[in-house]
């Protein structure tokens, strides 16, 4: 076997290891502590008890969702920045995320909610990353081709857009109303809809084998668009598809669990470092990673301030900002 392949699968295996070890740690720590022991004859005999509910209703949905989240959010970090030849882009770049607020500010201020139930506001989330998606799409593209710097430059608008308008919103709304917006936008793990986790890791495992498809035209894009179009690379065609395949990933992760900053951009870094730019690796490492990280700073914001819960966003961009001003230290290395 390839010499490189063998370290391919040791570094999976790393990664694997380290998102089991974080996620059972995650089950057994809180404001109610349960040994892993516990959590075994729990699973064996222990159903209906408080202890069984904390673990299988509370902290594994939690879990479950930071996987999909976490990974989603990572994996279109990897596509956009392997697209875009750019260090600095990453999922909400391109103003996805600012439509999908804007989109779930309407439904609390209009109180759709109401109307559509629980399922209403990641509805709404998703139709308005969606809107984004397609007014981006048709500002980039002209006589059929896609504008790579003129598709970062409408997004970065569109988000600024969405953001005054976020504050407008906010400044008009009520008490009540301007509380659930902020703590929306300030990111959330805590669903308790088993069928919109459930989709949300359909779609984040989906789009890890549709992003294989591409790994070699990922490889080619950083040399060039020219250059990749010398190796047989169908520029237009995989630009339009990694670009729907990098929005549907963050329009489902931010309707679902808000906006949760820096897993996209700072989690392929670090990753990059240690298995190299091989897309064939870093997808699926910084898919095992992302998912990592979030479960982790979920796990903090849980614990720090027990038994209240902070805004997985909060500790996402606190922890994610300082290992990016570390990562730019790297600069040789990273970027």
């Amino acid at each position: 076997m390839n010499k490189k392949v063998i370290q391919w699968i040791i570094w999976v295996l790393v990664f694997c290891g380290i998102l089991l070890g974080i996620s059972i740690f995650s089950l057994c720590i809180g404001s109610s502590g349960i040994p892993f022991k516990k959590i075994i004859s729990l699973i064996i005999e222990g159903k209906g008890t408080t202890e069984y509910s904390i673990i299988f209703d509370l902290r594994l949905p939690r879990i479950i969702l930071g996987f999909a989240v976490g990974g989603a959010l990572s994996l279109a970090g990897v596509v956009l920045q392997g697209m875009f030849r750019n260090p600095l882009v990453e999922p909400y770049t391109l103003g996805i995320s600012g439509g999908a607020a804007l989109g779930v500010c309407l439904n609390i201020v209009l109180k759709m909610n109401r109307i559509g139930g629980v399922l209403s506001i990641p509805a709404s989330g998703f139709l308005g990353a969606i809107v984004v998606i397609l007014i981006v799409y048709s500002l980039s593209t002209r006589k059929g081709l896609l504008k790579i710097q003129g598709l970062l430059l409408t997004g970065v608008m569109i988000s600024f857009i969405s953001s005054s308008l976020i504050m407008l919103i906010m400044a008009l709304s009520r008490t009540e109303d301007l509380h659930s917006i902020v703590f929306w936008i300030m990111g959330s793990l805590e669903e308790s809809s088993w069928l919109l986790i459930k989709v949300a890791l359909l779609v984040s495992i989906f789009g890890l084998i549709i992003s294989y498809l591409f790994c070699f035209e990922l490889n080619a894009f950083s040399l060039g668009e020219e250059e990749a179009q010398h190796l047989g690379v169908n520029i237009e065609k995989t630009k339009r598809l990694l670009f729907i395949l990098a929005s549907v990933l963050t329009g489902c992760s931010v309707s679902v669990a808000g906006i949760i900053g820096f897993v996209g951009l700072v989690v392929p870094h670090f990753v990059r470092m240690f298995v190299g730019a091989d897309h064939r690796i870093l997808l699926i490492c910084s898919f095992l990673s992302g998912a990592t990280f979030l479960i982790f700073c979920d796990t903090l914001a849980r614990i720090i301030i027990s038994p209240l819960e902070l805004p997985v966003g909060v500790i996402t961009g606190i922890l994610g900002g300082s290992l990016f001003v570390y990562a730019l230290t790297k600069r040789g290395v990273v970027l």
